[in-house]
């Protein structure tokens, strides 16, 4: 078997590693996770300098270690010089990759991840608008979960397994979200639950209460792209209602992500820092 071997991976996560190395995280579409040593990378001169900063994507020849590997030749193929510019992007981009490491498998392909990941990329870099970074951000959040295995249900109570429509007309109305039941609950009325004798419907915990607006966005989330919102939502809808429901749901999805993987995100502070509106 060959020493060594050849991947397409975009670096996730970087650290200084003796005098002058650099140890990576890779996804890699052929091999899932890999981490490697560069060799001589923080090295002012070297070639491997920039090909081993964060978001670079290579074509990479790799020598097998006994306990590292180590890349020996890294042609770029793609980078997203904008994340790095502008504050917000950058945060963004770190959020997506916790949470790419946590959910990503090592020696197996990971091609789906792997394109889905430089897409949301791609989206994020070439965003005009500030105001549409966080809508990217939670989308990305879904999508990845998704393709996981772990995506929230979204469409339907995971009790009854009934089709929860989101209702307008009411102001009051709510849905809850279970984190560990895996999505949304359709909540009863007191004359519901009555009619329909309670003592055989056990509810999973609620860990929160949203609205239609928040329901809409979900039942959303999962399209290729980011729907055309002011076709879907009521018109009368401000701008501030709408914002804070973004932030809502990407709480919300951030808190199912860390409950369902086990560990806390450390780039959210960044997040909470840039959209600090207290709900």
């Amino acid at each position: 078997m060959s020493n060594t071997y050849q991947a397409t991976g975009i670096i996730l996560k970087g650290m200084p590693l003796g005098e002058a190395d650099r140890l990576v995280t890779i996804l890699t579409s052929e091999y899932g996770l890999v981490r490697a040593v560069v060799p001589g990378a923080r090295k002012h001169k070297s070639s491997l300098r920039g090909r081993s900063e964060l978001f670079v994507v290579n074509q990479l020849l790799i020598a097998k270690g006994r306990s590292l590997d180590k890349v020996t030749q890294a042609d770029t193929v793609e980078s997203y010089p904008k994340l790095s510019k502008d504050l917000g992007k950058l945060t963004a981009s770190q959020y997506l990759a916790e949470l790419v490491l946590g959910i990503a498998l090592s020696e197996q392909p990971q091609t789906e991840l792997y394109q889905l990941l430089r897409e949301h990329l791609r989206r994020i870099e070439n965003l005009s608008d500030e105001g549409e970074l966080l809508p990217h951000l939670t989308q990305a959040l879904f999508h990845l979960l998704v393709i996981a295995g772990i995506g929230p249900q979204v469409q339907s109570c995971c009790v009854t397994r009934q089709e929860i429509e989101p209702d307008f007309t009411d102001l009051q109305w709510r849905f809850g979200f279970s984190l560990e039941a895996g999505g949304a609950i359709q909540l009863l009325s007191k004359r519901q639950q009555e009619r329909e004798s309670t003592e055989n419907l056990v509810l999973p915990k609620i860990h929160t209460r949203l609205g239609a607006v928040e329901l809409t966005i979900l039942q959303n989330l999962g399209k290729q792209f980011l729907p055309v919102w002011t076709q879907l939502l009521p018109k009368n809808l401000s701008k501030n209602f709408s914002d804070l429901a973004w932030l809502k749901i990407e709480r919300l999805l951030r808190d199912y992500a860390e409950y369902h993987l086990g560990y806390s995100f450390r780039s959210t502070s960044m997040i909470d820092n840039l959209y600090s509106l207290d709900f």
